[in-house]
Protein backbone atom coordinates (compact mmCIF):
# COMPACT_ATOMS: atom_id res chain seq x y z
CA UNK A 1 0.00 0.00 0.00
CA UNK A 2 1.89 2.82 -1.26
CA UNK A 3 -0.31 5.55 0.59
CA UNK A 4 -0.62 3.43 3.93
CA UNK A 5 2.00 6.99 5.60
CA UNK A 6 0.52 9.48 3.44
CA UNK A 7 -1.23 11.36 5.71
CA UNK A 8 1.13 11.19 8.65
CA UNK A 9 4.14 11.61 6.04
CA UNK A 10 5.30 15.82 7.60
CA UNK A 11 4.42 14.17 11.39
CA UNK A 12 6.19 11.09 10.79
CA UNK A 13 9.61 11.30 9.26
CA UNK A 14 9.42 8.10 7.22
CA UNK A 15 13.33 8.14 6.78
CA UNK A 16 14.34 8.65 10.62
CA UNK A 17 11.47 6.04 11.31
CA UNK A 18 12.57 3.20 9.44
CA UNK A 19 16.05 3.15 10.96
CA UNK A 20 14.18 2.77 14.07
CA UNK A 21 14.13 -1.01 16.06
CA UNK A 22 11.28 -0.41 18.66
CA UNK A 23 11.12 -2.49 22.09
CA UNK A 24 8.09 -2.54 23.99
CA UNK A 25 8.83 -3.75 27.34
CA UNK A 26 5.40 -5.06 28.96
CA UNK A 27 2.04 -5.14 26.57
CA UNK A 28 -0.35 -5.03 29.37
CA UNK A 29 -2.82 -1.84 29.52
CA UNK A 30 -0.19 0.62 28.22
CA UNK A 31 2.38 -1.28 26.26
CA UNK A 32 -0.03 -2.93 23.93
CA UNK A 33 -1.85 0.14 23.14
CA UNK A 34 1.65 1.17 22.34
CA UNK A 35 2.81 -1.54 20.08
CA UNK A 36 -0.43 -1.03 17.95
CA UNK A 37 0.47 2.48 17.45
CA UNK A 38 4.00 1.95 16.50
CA UNK A 39 2.82 -0.79 14.04
CA UNK A 40 0.07 1.29 12.74
CA UNK A 41 2.88 4.86 12.53
CA UNK A 42 5.07 2.35 10.69
CA UNK A 43 7.73 1.25 13.01
CA UNK A 44 9.52 -1.56 10.95
CA UNK A 45 10.80 -3.77 13.30
CA UNK A 46 9.32 -4.18 17.03
CA UNK A 47 10.60 -6.73 20.09
CA UNK A 48 7.49 -7.29 22.17
CA UNK A 49 8.52 -8.43 26.13
CA UNK A 50 6.30 -9.90 28.32
CA UNK A 51 5.59 -13.29 30.55
CA UNK A 52 2.35 -12.66 31.15
CA UNK A 53 -0.71 -15.00 29.41
CA UNK A 54 -4.06 -13.09 28.81
CA UNK A 55 -6.47 -13.55 31.62
CA UNK A 56 -10.34 -12.54 31.39
CA UNK A 57 -9.59 -9.36 33.24
CA UNK A 58 -7.62 -7.89 31.13
CA UNK A 59 -10.50 -7.56 28.04
CA UNK A 60 -11.81 -4.87 29.28
CA UNK A 61 -8.67 -3.52 30.87
CA UNK A 62 -6.02 -4.19 27.98
CA UNK A 63 -8.17 -4.59 25.12
CA UNK A 64 -6.89 -8.08 24.19
CA UNK A 65 -9.86 -10.06 22.09
CA UNK A 66 -11.81 -13.46 23.86
CA UNK A 67 -10.01 -15.43 21.73
CA UNK A 68 -6.84 -14.50 23.03
CA UNK A 69 -7.92 -16.19 26.55
CA UNK A 70 -5.10 -18.27 27.84
CA UNK A 71 -2.47 -17.22 25.25
CA UNK A 72 0.49 -15.46 26.11
CA UNK A 73 -0.18 -11.58 25.58
CA UNK A 74 3.24 -11.73 23.47
CA UNK A 75 1.69 -13.79 21.04
CA UNK A 76 -1.76 -12.36 20.96
CA UNK A 77 -0.17 -8.85 20.52
CA UNK A 78 2.12 -10.10 17.19
CA UNK A 79 -0.81 -11.59 15.75
CA UNK A 80 -2.85 -8.39 16.53
CA UNK A 81 0.31 -6.52 15.14
CA UNK A 82 0.67 -8.41 11.70
CA UNK A 83 -2.93 -7.39 11.32
CA UNK A 84 -2.21 -3.94 10.99
CA UNK A 85 1.03 -4.58 8.93
CA UNK A 86 2.37 -7.66 7.26
CA UNK A 87 5.51 -6.74 6.12
CA UNK A 88 6.38 -5.78 9.83
CA UNK A 89 8.71 -7.97 11.87
CA UNK A 90 7.59 -8.66 15.31
CA UNK A 91 10.42 -10.16 17.60
CA UNK A 92 8.78 -11.68 20.76
CA UNK A 93 10.26 -12.43 23.85
CA UNK A 94 7.73 -14.39 26.31
CA UNK A 95 10.28 -13.96 29.45
CA UNK A 96 10.69 -11.52 32.05
CA UNK A 97 12.63 -8.20 30.88
CA UNK A 98 16.80 -9.34 31.75
CA UNK A 99 19.91 -7.45 31.25
CA UNK A 100 21.05 -9.18 28.75
CA UNK A 101 17.84 -8.69 26.23
CA UNK A 102 18.51 -7.15 23.43
CA UNK A 103 16.60 -3.60 23.56
CA UNK A 104 17.08 -2.00 19.81
CA UNK A 105 17.02 1.98 19.35
CA UNK A 106 13.90 3.15 20.97
CA UNK A 107 12.95 1.86 24.49
CA UNK A 108 8.81 1.96 25.40
CA UNK A 109 8.37 0.86 29.30
CA UNK A 110 5.30 -0.28 29.99
CA UNK A 111 5.70 -2.08 33.42
CA UNK A 112 3.82 -1.29 36.54
CA UNK A 113 6.44 -1.23 39.17
CA UNK A 114 9.44 1.16 39.99
CA UNK A 115 12.01 -1.16 40.83
CA UNK A 116 11.41 -2.87 37.13
CA UNK A 117 11.63 0.20 35.95
CA UNK A 118 14.80 0.56 37.68
CA UNK A 119 16.33 -2.32 36.39
CA UNK A 120 15.39 -1.59 32.78
CA UNK A 121 16.64 1.28 33.07
CA UNK A 122 20.40 0.63 34.53
CA UNK A 123 20.34 -2.31 31.74
CA UNK A 124 19.51 -0.20 28.40
CA UNK A 125 20.36 4.24 29.62
CA UNK A 126 23.98 3.61 27.81
CA UNK A 127 22.50 1.22 24.87
CA UNK A 128 19.08 3.41 23.64
CA UNK A 129 18.81 6.42 22.04
CA UNK A 130 14.51 7.23 23.30
CA UNK A 131 13.20 6.18 26.47
CA UNK A 132 9.99 6.80 27.21
CA UNK A 133 8.68 5.22 30.63
CA UNK A 134 4.72 5.18 30.45
CA UNK A 135 2.76 5.17 34.29
CA UNK A 136 -0.85 4.72 35.19
CA UNK A 137 -3.35 4.69 37.57
CA UNK A 138 -7.29 4.54 37.52
CA UNK A 139 -7.61 8.42 35.40
CA UNK A 140 -4.24 9.68 36.41
CA UNK A 141 -1.06 9.07 33.46
CA UNK A 142 2.96 10.25 33.32
CA UNK A 143 4.59 9.91 31.01
CA UNK A 144 8.69 10.27 31.29
CA UNK A 145 11.09 11.02 28.43
CA UNK A 146 14.09 10.64 28.16
CA UNK A 147 16.69 10.85 25.12
CA UNK A 148 18.75 13.84 25.85
CA UNK A 149 21.26 14.26 28.63
CA UNK A 150 19.61 16.82 30.39
CA UNK A 151 16.44 14.38 30.60
CA UNK A 152 18.71 11.04 31.36
CA UNK A 153 20.08 12.91 34.26
CA UNK A 154 16.44 13.90 35.18
CA UNK A 155 14.65 10.50 34.88
CA UNK A 156 16.31 8.62 37.50
CA UNK A 157 15.00 10.90 40.29
CA UNK A 158 11.47 9.43 38.83
CA UNK A 159 12.28 5.89 40.78
CA UNK A 160 11.41 6.30 44.05
CA UNK A 161 11.31 3.74 46.72
CA UNK A 162 8.61 1.12 45.99
CA UNK A 163 6.81 1.94 49.46
CA UNK A 164 6.18 5.41 48.19
CA UNK A 165 3.93 4.26 45.18
CA UNK A 166 0.56 4.41 45.88
CA UNK A 167 -1.41 1.57 45.78
CA UNK A 168 -5.13 1.78 45.21
CA UNK A 169 -8.01 -0.88 45.14
CA UNK A 170 -7.63 -3.12 42.53
CA UNK A 171 -10.57 -2.77 41.05
CA UNK A 172 -9.84 1.06 40.53
CA UNK A 173 -6.45 0.46 38.95
CA UNK A 174 -6.59 0.59 34.87
CA UNK A 175 -9.12 2.02 32.40
CA UNK A 176 -8.61 1.08 28.46
CA UNK A 177 -9.17 5.04 27.87
CA UNK A 178 -6.53 6.25 30.43
CA UNK A 179 -4.17 3.60 28.71
CA UNK A 180 -5.06 4.82 24.93
CA UNK A 181 -4.47 8.55 25.85
CA UNK A 182 -1.09 7.29 27.88
CA UNK A 183 -0.02 5.50 24.91
CA UNK A 184 -0.72 8.02 22.61
CA UNK A 185 1.49 11.03 24.29
CA UNK A 186 4.28 8.07 24.40
CA UNK A 187 3.80 8.13 20.34
CA UNK A 188 3.89 11.87 20.27
CA UNK A 189 7.15 12.14 22.22
CA UNK A 190 8.55 9.66 19.42
CA UNK A 191 6.98 11.61 16.68
CA UNK A 192 8.73 14.71 18.00
CA UNK A 193 12.14 13.21 18.74
CA UNK A 194 12.33 11.56 15.29
CA UNK A 195 11.56 15.49 13.65
CA UNK A 196 14.32 16.19 16.42
CA UNK A 197 11.97 18.32 17.90
CA UNK A 198 11.90 19.66 22.23
CA UNK A 199 10.26 16.79 24.09
CA UNK A 200 9.40 17.62 27.43
CA UNK A 201 10.63 15.44 29.77
CA UNK A 202 7.76 14.92 32.41
CA UNK A 203 4.05 14.97 31.53
CA UNK A 204 1.37 14.37 33.99
CA UNK A 205 -2.53 14.18 33.72
CA UNK A 206 -5.34 13.75 35.83
CA UNK A 207 -8.49 12.49 33.48
CA UNK A 208 -10.70 12.77 36.41
CA UNK A 209 -9.86 16.41 37.53
CA UNK A 210 -8.61 17.79 34.20
CA UNK A 211 -5.63 18.60 35.17
CA UNK A 212 -2.26 19.07 32.90
CA UNK A 213 0.69 19.29 34.38
CA UNK A 214 4.53 19.66 32.11
CA UNK A 215 7.58 18.96 33.74
CA UNK A 216 11.18 20.67 32.69
CA UNK A 217 14.90 19.45 33.74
Amino acid sequence: MDNRFSRQADIVPRERILDCKATVIGVGAIGRQVAIQLAAVGVPQIRIIDFDHVEISNLASQGYLQKDLGSPKVDATADFLRQINNDLSVEIVFERFKRSTLSGTCVFCCVDKIETRRHIWDAVKDKVNFFVDGRMSAEVLRVITACDEKSRQYYPQTLFAAQQAHTGPCTAKTTIYCANIAAGFMLAQFTKYLRMLPVDPDIQINLLAWELNVGSC
